[in-house]
């Protein structure tokens, strides 16, 4: 390893897919991870994670991205799953309104279980079967900004918007530890205690405002 190597800065965010079965969780994270879509792809059984790097400000910013089913009988997996998740994407299927209607119970949910500040983003999934919406996009940006959360519309089939979803969370996740006392060891402390993991630093940070939300008409 060269000394540039050594020297520079690595972030290790945890970051939870939550929603209901069948909205598409696992295919957001493997397009996300992978540019793979499995149009038969099974519910998933247990917890599954993936980690993806982005560079923000010359530092190399990782995320560990874990999704598990939405399904009942999985719940006695929730406590370890939400710990020390510093970011979420809370995702329901436009074409299903009680999927939208049950965003209230696991934002109700992540906050229970999280332990730390969680950047959320809410995110409207299967923007690409439009002619079967049950969910407006106006419907979605009026939840999102009733429960302080960004928003966007994806597509796990053509790709709209997933890059985008993930990245407003890693990016917001970054300024929200940016604005921390980073050499405080109070705070490092708490960021291992959260599965944040921080390596020596010795730049300043600084990381332009996202916007707050898209939908699949604002993408081609």
């Amino acid at each position: 390893m060269s000394s540039d190597d050594e020297g520079r800065e690595e972030y290790l965010f945890k970051i939870v897919v939550i929603g209901d079965s069948a909205v598409g969780k696992s295919n957001l994270l493997s397009r996300y991870a992978r540019n793979e879509f499995s149009a038969h792809s099974k519910a998933t059984i247990g917890v599954e994670f993936q980690t993806q790097s982005m560079e923000i400000e010359g530092k190399e910013v990782k995320a560990q991205i874990w999704d598990t089913a939405g399904q009942e009988r999985f719940r006695a997996v929730t406590s370890a799953y939400y710990r020390g998740a510093v970011g979420a994407l809370v995702v329901y299927d436009i074409t299903r309104r009680t999927t939208f209607e049950s965003v209230g119970r696991w934002l109700d949910e992540l906050t229970i279980h999280s332990d730390t500040t969680v950047a959320r983003m809410l995110v409207g999934n299967k923007c690409d079967l439009e002619n079967i919406r049950a969910v407006s996009v106006e419907e979605g940006k009026a939840l999102a900004e009733a429960q302080g959360l960004f928003f966007v519309e994806t597509s796990a089939l053509d790709s709209t918007n997933v890059k985008t979803a993930f990245e407003m969370v890693i990016l917001d996740i970054y300024n929200n530890v940016s604005r921390k006392q980073l050499n405080s060891d109070t705070y490092k402390d708490e960021l291992t205690v959260n599965r944040v993991s921080l390596v020596k630093d010795d730049n300043t940070t600084t990381a332009s405002k996202h916007t707050s939300g898209f939908s699949c008409c604002s993408s081609t």
